[in-house]
Formats: structure tokens, C-alpha cells, sequence
């Protein structure tokens, strides 16, 4: 069972990465982007570790719809409506529930995927977080219906993610504002998959941690 303290710890661990990768995420995007994504980012989760203690002793559903609606409210561009769209998705799976099971949890995480590619029309390989968060959700469902546990199933995931995240690189983006700069976008890395693999890498620390 995944408990709402373990939930809490990815929150925490995502926003640690974030602050500390902000600079980084931010030079990513400023070569096909805005030249905010790392800003922007820290600053929807530094106000999401602001909030969190009051979101302690509800269930895990509160809590994700709770960082959902923070990220809405703080994050600028794209960023905000798609990771609040996965969080506020995986929320309606976790309602009312204070553990999840690894099938509620690998649903919750599909859920969430599924809404960030309804919300910004995106497939496999436009060189956005989608080619990160699809395949490492794929490979995760994949290995927990094949009888592994949730740890070593998230770490296969987070493998994955990382192939995704550098699969970018060559791609030309066809979808947000890099895809302005259409072949010149060839040879960088996104920084929306970026902080996606950032997101399934701190939920395998989090779950792995205890």
C-alpha cells in the first residue's frame, strides 16, 4: 500500500528537484522556449510546500487535487494546466482513500498522463513531457501486470523516462513554442520532458525510500 505520507514525500522530492534543477531547466528552455520553465516551476512548487501542511490528515485525493489547483493558480505558461491537469486526474482515482494500492496508483499516474495529453493534444514524438510520462507509465503498468513490485517497477520507469527525456534531443517539436524554431528546435533537449523525468524519478524515491 502506498500511504498519504509517502504521496506527501513525492510532493516534497519533486519539489526539491525542481529547486534545485531550476537553473538548469531554465537554460533548457531558454534555447527552444520561454526561458521560464525552471522559474515558473519553483515557483508553483515552492507555494505547493507552503500549503502542504495543510493538506495533513486528509486523504490522498484532498491532497493531490490541492496541489493540482496550487499549480493552476502559480505556474505561468504551459506548465501549470498540464502538471495541475495530472495531479487533479490522479486525485479522482485517490478520493477519499488515505493508501492506495499499487493498481490505484499505477491508475492514478495513467490518469494523469492521459489527461496531460487530452489537455495539450500532444503523441509520442513532438518533443514534449508526453515522450517521457507515456512510455515510463507504459513500462510501469507493464511491469506491476507482469507481477513486479511497485519499487522495482518504478525504477524500470524511471529508466524509461530517462531514454525518453533524451530522446528528445533529435526530435523537431511540433507542438508549443519550440515548434516556432521548426528544425532549429533539432539537438535540444525539452525541458517539459525534463521536469517530467524529474516528477517519475522523485515518486520512485519517495515510494522506495520506505
Amino acid at each position: 500500500m502506498i500511504t498519504q505520507e509517502q504521496m506527501t514525500e513525492w510532493m516534497r522530492r519533486f519539489a526539491a528537484s525542481i529547486a534545485d534543477n531550476k537553473a538548469y531547466l531554465t537554460e533548457l528552455d531558454a534555447a527552444i522556449g520561454d526561458g521560464d520553465h525552471g522559474i515558473n516551476m519553483d515557483r508553483g512548487f515552492s507555494e505547493v510546500m507552503v500549503k502542504l501542511p495543510a493538506f495533513a490528515g486528509q486523504d490522498i485525493g484532498a491532497l493531490l487535487n490541492g496541489v493540482g489547483m496550487t499549480l493552476l493558480s502559480k505556474v505561468g505558461g504551459a506548465s501549470g494546466p498540464l502538471y495541475g491537469t495530472l495531479y487533479m486526474r490522479f486525485s479522482r482515482v485517490a478520493a477519499g482513500k488515505t493508501e492506495l494500492t499499487v493498481a490505484e496508483f499505477v491508475d492514478g499516474l495513467v490518469a494523469g498522463v492521459v489527461g496531460i495529453q487530452q489537455r495539450g493534444s500532444a503523441r509520442l514524438g513532438e518533443k514534449t513531457m508526453v515522450d517521457v510520462l507515456l512510455p515510463s507509465v507504459i513500462a510501469l503498468q507493464a511491469a506491476v501486470d507482469g507481477g513486479a513490485e511497485l519499487c522495482p517497477a518504478l525504477q524500470a520507469a524511471v529508466q524509461v523516462a530517462a531514454d525518453g527525456m533524451r530522446a528528445t534531443i533529435p526530435m523537431q517539436a511540433t507542438k508549443g513554442r519550440a515548434s516556432y524554431l521548426g528544425p532549429r528546435s533539432i539537438g535540444h533537449q525539452d525541458p517539459g520532458a525534463t521536469s517530467a523525468y524529474l516528477l517519475i524519478k522523485a515518486a520512485c524515491a519517495a515510494v522506495c525510500a520506505s
